[in-house]
């Protein structure tokens, strides 16, 4: 399993666990993003946020919140 913030650019995963306190979890996933939920990676550049798609939504994520996520694929669309 790979962090979030390892995909690279077009990469689609699954996302198999989110981790940190209940205020973050909860912040998420009232955003969509839930274990067991496709994202793909739009924008991935160094010491920038992440910018992700799923389910018909693109979301902006910070490199610290992305490390929280664990995923399971990788591969490109």
């Amino acid at each position: 399993m790979k962090k979030l913030s390892e995909l690279e650019k077009d990469a689609e995963g699954v996302i198999t666990s989110i981790n940190g306190d209940r205020r973050f979890i909860s912040r998420v996933t009232s955003i969509g993003l839930t274990p067991g939920c496709m994202v793909r990676i739009i924008k991935n550049e160094k010491n920038r946020p992440l910018l992700v798609y799923s389910r018909d939504t693109m979301i902006a994520l910070n490199r610290k919140e992305c490390n929280l996520i664990e995923v399971d694929g990788g591969a490109r669309a």
